[in-house]
This record gives C-alpha cells, sequence and structure tokens, in this order.
C-alpha cells in the first residue's frame, strides 16, 4: 500500500485574493442530539475557518448554543431540521452524522437517525456527502451515494461492512472510505492510500468529529480523495503540533485550533 504523498497539498484549492463570499465554499453540518451536543460543533468549529459558509442543522437545544456563539460564526447559518431542504441544494457538500444517536439512544425531541439519514441521501445522491458517527452506525450500504466519503473507525466499519476488505467495499460502493486508525488508511474504487503520524493525545472524544469538519470542508472545493487524504494528513500534523507543545494533554477543541496554523505550513510550503 502506498503511503500518502505530501505533493498532493499543492492540488488543494487555495481562495483567490479576488474572491467574493460564497465562492471558497458551502458546507451544510446535520448532526448533534439532545445527549451529544460538542460531536456536532466541533465540525462546526473547524469548518467555519476553511469554507465561506457553514449551515448548521441540529436539534433545537443545540442551535441554541450556537447562536450563542454566534460570534464565532458570523458566516454560519442556523437551520431548523423542517427547513434543511431550502438549504441543502445550495451547499457544496454535507456532512451527516456526528453526534446522531443510536435508536438505543434516542431521547424525546430528536430525530430518528436512521430515518433522517436514509430520506436525504435517498432525496439527494448527487451531492457531495461525508457520512460520520451515527449515520454510519445506521445506514443500509446500498444507499451509499456514489463518491461520498465515509469516515468509520473499525467498529463502525465492521458494523457497516462486516470484515470485509476495505479497498473491496469502496470499490464495490464507488465511495472514498477512511479508516481511522492509528494509521489511517483511505481507499477509492482505484487506490488506498496509508497516513502515517498522529499520538495518542488523538484518542480524546471529539477528534473523529473534528476530521469529518476537516475533511467536509476540503471536499467542499476538492475531489473527493484528495480531500479525504489530504484531511487526514493535516489532521495528524496538527496534533504531531500539539504534541511538541502539550504533550498528549490536549483536546478537541485544541486540535480544531491548531488546524489552521498547520494548515498555513504546510500549503504555504508547497
Amino acid at each position: 500500500m502506498q503511503e500518502f504523498d505530501l505533493s498532493d497539498l499543492k492540488k488543494l484549492y487555495k481562495p483567490q485574493k479576488d474572491s467574493h463570499k460564497g465562492q471558497n465554499g458551502k458546507l451544510m453540518v446535520i448532526g448533534g442530539s439532545k445527549l451529544f451536543h460538542a460531536a456536532s460543533l466541533w465540525p462546526l468549529t473547524v469548518a467555519s475557518r476553511i469554507v465561506d459558509m457553514v449551515y448548521y442543522s441540529s436539534v433545537e437545544e443545540n442551535n441554541n448554543v450556537v447562536l450563542h456563539l454566534k460570534e464565532q460564526f458570523r458566516n454560519g447559518i442556523i437551520v431548523p431540521r423542517n427547513k434543511i431542504d431550502e438549504y441543502i441544494g445550495e451547499a457544496d457538500c454535507v456532512l451527516i452524522g456526528p453526534g446522531l444517536p443510536r435508536k438505543e439512544g434516542l431521547e424525546e425531541g430528536d430525530d430518528d437517525t436512521k430515518e433522517l439519514t436514509e430520506s436525504l441521501l435517498k432525496k439527494y445522491p448527487r451531492k457531495k456527502w461525508v457520512i460520520d458517527g451515527g449515520s454510519l452506525q445506521v445506514i443500509e450500504p446500498t444507499l451509499i451515494p456514489h463518491n461520498a466519503i465515509l469516515t468509520p473507525h473499525k467498529g463502525e466499519f465492521e458494523k457497516l461492512f462486516g470484515r470485509d476488505d476495505i479497498a473491496e467495499k469502496a470499490k464495490e460502493y464507488n465511495c472514498i472510505i477512511l479508516l481511522k486508525g492509528q494509521i489511517d488508511i483511505v481507499c477509492s474504487s482505484e487506490k488506498c492510500v496509508e497516513i502515517k503520524g498522529g499520538n495518542e493525545g488523538m484518542t480524546k472524544g471529539g477528534t473523529g468529529d473534528v476530521l469529518a469538519g476537516l475533511i467536509a470542508a476540503l471536499y467542499c472545493k476538492n475531489e473527493e480523495f484528495l480531500a479525504a487524504a489530504t484531511g487526514s494528513y493535516i489532521n495528524k500534523k496538527a496534533g504531531e503540533s500539539l504534541y511538541q507543545r502539550v504533550g498528549p494533554y490536549f483536546n478537541a477543541s485544541d486540535l480544531a485550533d491548531e488546524i489552521p496554523r498547520v494548515m498555513k505550513i504546510l500549503l504555504s510550503n508547497t
């Protein structure tokens, strides 16, 4: 299996100096529940620093949290779940799943994750999708849109596909699968690469949600394999940068804050 090619960083989209608001990506984030608040906020945090606009849709409690944080997300728009259709068509990419509960974790007022996810995948099969977290744990594989990016850890992968080979499943469903681990593996229908790096500090809860938000933001203006592979690499390098300063004693919010700094360094050197 090939290792990540550093020259791929040169291919990433960079905003032009004369660009206008909206031209550098619009992302919709659908996630969160009454139990999982921060899981959908971490992707919003990192994505809002990369793309021009983030549409955020969660349960009412989480929408209210973001409204109170509005000064941090000046280009964000809060979208009630019953208004998703009005904005999803405008988004370049949709991230679904961070913080969405499994059936046994549903509380009154939560959406049914399976029903919500599968209905949207059926309705917008040609959209750019990043499928993460709770959505990965409940969907039928036959509904995976072509060119979607899936971001499972080992347990989620096995729940969705069994113990089959990652390359075979990426080819069968014509999608990108990023299998998260100490070494990330990214496979498309044509190739696989492994991304090494990171450290034990990245086992903290929420770091996978940060990665999903980063990849979805990149997917807005880049092709799918490039977004997944470079997102994995940047995420690991951000973790390594934090480790140099504080060892393993950092959290998901620290990682989200570090990614823009690391991106500046990596992309200025390419």
